[in-house]
């Protein structure tokens, strides 16, 4: 009677010489002393080539790093699993094919090491997906890291490359991309195809050739195809083998025909992007280098990718619309224009923080007041988006109410704090926009007649003076409180501003950066001032001075407000 040893050994060596498993055996020398053929059909190496060699000339394209790795196994005994590298392509095939390799250190029965194991799995060929719940989660860390729609889908189209497929692309319609109400399923009788736009693609080729549109432009969808298809049924379509006969979809769409025969695209995974019953667009898997085609694991695989994906998505079209909301409630508050009259020439800039934290509080203004006198306003509430902009349009209003009482700055500023309290304490206003009140705020008059500028701060940066001499700096004023809180009295300076003088009041987004002490972005400030203070245009001098910011996507509203008197 056989052992159970015995009866065993017909499947170990079939284990080891005909699955599709590539093993290989190192000794503690790292010298290769046995390989299967599997290995080397996936990297192209044969058998006498690699015995009697270490790793970085017994194995093919990116794996010189590997010897490493194997030189850690041998030493404390810990597997090294699913190390991912790239070998060139074999006959017949476009691409580089991706392999995964995992590592075991061998031992004698005392324990003493003898080698180390090497299991070769072929990426590509769907076997080292491995354990589906650690690919989405994973995926969950690298898709959807931003509010940004376009991103988003990029980060779809990069992760499924080449994990699941060749040539991945994303398609949204355009409403989707704007921040807009996402598709109902298609009727059959509607007769109209939707705007579609490329929000994300990637393939294994460099620069991937096979794409007919760029990412942002827009994507031609024929009626009679397999996306139609998949936007009226809100299926996925699985076709394992693509049809390219005469009579197809294909007849339709020369263009997509010719890049699908020049480049061998075989097989053919549409699945809809959908989140929350709605219907935002298609992501489309296609398989050209690697021979094996879809099956219905790789669907699931697709269908559980894109549903992450889409959450993700949806929560940043929905984000989208609220901060273009903002952004367009904001500008409408804001002036179309400043007009500083005869006794001043003035410019203003605005530039909304990044797309990560929305459109902010903050405003300017210039104004007329009696005596040929003019006000200049900039201030900032507190917070971002829908609540920060309707709450700088109830204190930009107050502003110009209270100016026509003809206040001094300080007394402007101490009926503002107290309008500010009110509004905070508003019983009909919801909890996000009464703790949006809080504002900074820097209100200053100029006098003509007496070529002086009073200027009172609330919490605010004081503003820098450029004399006609050349001389520019930061004058010594009262800081004052926020406005809200109800706490000081604010108290006015008045500063000599002669012909031909310059007053800048600006945001604190101009001047902060959380890389940086706020002394740096003032003196930034100052030294573009003294630079630029024979421009003639103050427009193009608010142009100069918002340049010297360290980034383009600020992380708060930046406000600039140039007058110079005539």
């Amino acid at each position: 009677m056989r052992t159970a040893g015995e009866r065993a050994g017909p499947a170990l060596r079939a284990l080891l010489t005909c699955s599709d498993l590539g093993l290989a055996v190192w000794d503690t020398g790292l010298r290769c002393v046995w390989a299967n053929d599997v290995v080397g059909r996936y990297d192209g190496i044969p058998r006498e080539r690699r015995l009697g060699r270490p790793p970085h000339q017994a194995l093919a394209g990116d794996a010189a790093g590997l010897e490493a790795v194997m030189r850690e196994v041998l030493a404390t005994g810990h597997c090294a699993v699913g190390r991912e590298y790239r070998v060139p392509p074999g006959p017949g095939e476009r691409a580089p094919r991706v392999l995964t390799a995992s590592f075991l250190r061998l031992g004698d029965t005392d324990g003493r090491p003898l080698g180390v194991c090497l299991l070769v799995l072929d990426v590509r060929n769907g076997r080292g997906v491995g354990d589906r719940l650690a690919v989405i989660s994973e995926a969950g860390a690298r898709i959807g890291t931003t509010l940004d729609v376009m991103r988003t889908a990029q980060e779809l189209a990069d992760f499924s490359v080449p994990l699941l497929a060749d040539y991945v692309t994303v398609d949204l319609t355009e409403a989707v991309r704007l921040g807009g109400e996402p598709l109902e399923l298609l009727g059959s009788a509607d007769g109209r195809v939707p705007t579609f736009r490329r929000a994300g693609v990637a393939s294994v080729l460099d620069g991937t050739p096979e794409s007919l549109w760029a990412t942002g432009e827009g994507v031609y969808v024929p009626e009679a195809s397999p996306f139609m298809q998949v936007l009226r049924s809100g299926r996925p379509l699985l076709q394992p083998r693509l049809d390219t006969s005469p009579g197809s979809w294909l007849d339709s769409d020369p263009a997509r025909a010719e890049k699908i025969e020049q480049y061998g695209m075989h097989s053919l995974l549409v699945v809809p992007v959908r989140a929350r019953g709605l219907l935002m667009g298609v992501a489309v898997f296609v398989r050209a280098g690697n021979p094996a085609p879809f099956d219905d694991g790789d669907r699931l695989l697709a269908e559980e990718l894109v549903s992450r994906a889409a959450l993700s998505l949806d929560n940043a079209r929905r984000y989208t619309r609220e901060r273009t909301a903002a952004l367009t409630l904001q500008r409408s508050l804001l002036p179309r224009r400043v007009d500083g009259g005869d006794a001043l020439e003035v410019a203003a800039r605005y530039l909304p923080a990044d797309a990560e934290y929305s459109a902010g509080g903050d405003w300017f203004d210039v104004f007329g007041l009696p005596g040929g006198r003019t006000a200049l306003v900039v201030g900032d509430v507190v917070g971002h988006g829908i609540a920060a902009a309707a709450a700088m349009g109830r204190l930009r209003t107050a502003i110009r109410t209270l100016a026509d009482l003809d206040f001094s700055p300080a007394d402007l500023l101490a009926s503002l704090d107290r309008t500010s309290v009110h509004l905070s304490a508003d019983n009909d206003a919801s909890e996000t926009e009464r703790c949006t009140i809080g504002a900074t705020c820097v209100y200053a008059v100029y006098d003509p007649a007496a070529r002086t500028c009073a200027v009172a701060l609330a919490g605010h940066p004081p503003p820098v003076v450029a004399h006609p001499d050349g001389h520019v700096a930061f004058p010594e004023l009262p800081p004052g409180t926020p406005l809200g809180y109800g706490v000081l009295p604010y108290e006015s300076t008045v500063l000599d501003l002669p012909a031909g003088g310059l007053i800048a009041l600006y945001s604190d987004g101009l001047v902060e950066d959380r890389r940086q002490d706020i002394d740096v972005g003032m003196e930034r400030v100052r030294e573009a001032l003294a630079r630029g203070r024979t421009t003639p245009s103050l427009d193009d001098l608010c142009t100069e001075v918002v340049e010297t910011l360290p980034t383009r996507t600020p992380r708060d509203d930046v406000t600039l407000l140039l007058a110079r008197t005539h």
